[in-house]
């Protein structure tokens, strides 16, 4: 068998291409049977919040925004052609932290996220897996850097506010508290009384495997392509799924 035949029968199986510890699926049910909680990130493992409304775009347009109050100089050139709204948000928050410069960007922002929920796609086998979490007992929550109003607005749409709410915590005016710093994830676990080691992070990025790290919270990645995958276990991650059906299989074999 080729090394390309092998990894993509491993994508169709969806127990990831690499061979770090916990990609079995034994290791998969082991970590999903000691869950009680699972803090879920939202763009990625729930839906692509920007699948027809360019993510690029919004960026491009934050620092057009800056540019026309002739604010360009905030941003250094690596930061303005990022294409990631929240890098320019950051940054423009790093230099300004708590301005009303900073608030209006923020608004902005989360009024671009809101559009971006009317054609955002759900990712492939999540709303099956959160039903079937609810339904084995688990408790949910979304740990996410996007506007808090984005996820409720678009699990509304889905019929998935009541797995959810209302524990749904995202982006506050304090930035410095975004992913990877674990602020969310710490302040979901208070208010569901769960410890760390009962708690699973689901999440995509390295800043969700880092938060998680930081919270003590173990963690799952979902990665739907070779370049998240590498990505992730850079990061440290070690249980990585390429598809969320093989986390629902264990889910029910559980």
């Amino acid at each position: 068998m080729t090394s390309d035949t092998k990894r993509t029968e491993q994508a169709a199986a969806g127990t990831g291409t690499g061979s770090g510890a916990g990609d079995g699926p034994e290791e998969l049910k082991e970590l999903i049977a000691r869950a009680r909680v699972v803090l879920w990130d939202f763009d990625g493992p729930i839906c692509r919040l920007f699948a027809g409304h360019s993510a690029e775009g919004v960026a491009e347009g934050l620092v057009e925004w800056l540019e026309g109050r002739g604010l360009r100089g905030l941003l250094t050139e690596s930061e303005r052609e990022s294409l990631d709204p929240h890098v320019v948000l950051r940054a423009v928050d790093r230099r300004h932290p708590g301005s009303d410069l900073v608030t209006e960007l923020e608004e902005r922002l989360t009024q671009e996220e809101l559009k971006a929920t009317d054609t955002a796609m759900p990712t492939a086998w999540a709303d099956p897996l959160i039903r079937t979490l609810v339904g084995r007992g688990l408790r949910l929550a979304v740990t996410t850097n996007n506007s808090p109003r984005v996820a409720t607005t678009y699990l509304a749409g889905r019929g998935l506010t009541s797995c959810f709410a209302p524990h749904i915590y995202g982006r506050t005016q304090e930035l410095h508290y975004l992913k990877p710093h674990p602020y969310c994830l710490n302040r979901a676990l208070r208010a569901m009384g769960s410890a760390p080691a009962t708690a699973l992070m689901i999440g995509d990025t390295p800043s969700d495997f880092l938060a998680a790290d930081g919270a003590g919270v173990p963690f799952l990645g979902y990665a739907p392509n070779e370049r998240k995958e590498k990505l992730l276990r850079g990061a440290g991650a070690t249980t990585v799924v390429n598809s969320l059906e093989t986390v629902l299989r264990a889910v029910r074999q559980a």
